[in-house]
């Protein structure tokens, strides 16, 4: 165990107000591929560009196209929590940690047993009627054909933020209160390049700042730990 982990666990063993803030790279252990990397949806080739496609635009106006792009590439139902998301979840039995804040729309938080998650884009796993407000799940997304439709005729859209969408006003806000309140924010998985999710580190008061990230980021300057690994090899270790 090199020494940058055994500050890690000295930090978390010492505080009881953690939050934790991770985005595509906590997913990608198990088999979910994230966006800007060399390998990422971004870097690979389609019909249309993955950013126009996953844009409000593009699935008011070429719904079919969306769809087919939508089942294809972010199904998370076949995918398992990793041990990343195993010991968040541990950590927040124990109570020490406060609030999973993710840019992820996996759920995988969730299946790992974690209960309060925080999810700023939204996720694969609900799905309502644009004219009724119906709830539908993500089997019936993923296992229906062309445009998924309600009996009432309306269009039934992820609850995914897309492009040209605003976050939720009342998930921002709870999670800029959790990290207002956390003694130590653990952000990890992120390049904290995408806004507004990016900005909620600003508001981190407290004692401890730790970045975990293959890569570095805007904010390794002011953080008390920065740990570039893959997050499997660090959580294995808490």
């Amino acid at each position: 165990m090199n020494n940058q982990i055994v500050i890690l666990k000295k930090l978390i063993e010492d505080s009881n107000n953690i939050v934790f803030f991770g985005g595509a790279g906590v997913s990608t252990e198990s088999g979910i591929p994230d966006f800007r990397s060399k390998d990422g949806l971004y870097n690979q080739k389609y019909k249309y560009p993955p950013e126009q496609i996953l844009s409000h635009t593009f699935f008011m106006n070429q719904t079919d196209e969306f769809y087919k792009f939508y089942r294809e590439k972010l199904n998370s139902l076949k995918y398992e929590p990793n041990i990343t998301h195993i010991k968040l979840a541990e950590l927040e039995k124990k109570g020490k940690l406060k609030a999973v804040i993710t840019q992820n729309i996996d759920g995988l938080h969730q299946k790992a047993g974690s209960k309060n998650v925080l999810e700023l884009h939204g996720s694969v796993l609900r799905n309502y009627c644009m004219k009724c407000n119906k709830f539908f799940s993500a089997e019936f997304i993923f296992n229906s054909k062309g445009i998924p439709k309600c009996e009432c005729g309306g269009i039934v859209k992820p609850d995914v933020v897309l492009y040209e969408e605003g976050l939720d006003d009342d998930i921002f806000t709870k999670s800029i209160s959790a990290i207002q309140n956390s003694d130590l924010m653990i952000v990890a998985g992120t390049s904290l390049t995408v806004n507004p999710a990016s900005s909620l580190v600003r508001f981190f008061r407290g004692n401890n700042l730790v970045l975990i990230n293959r890569d570095s980021t805007p904010y390794d300057g002011i953080a008390s730990l920065v740990i570039n690994q893959n997050l499997g090899n660090v959580f294995k270790e808490i």
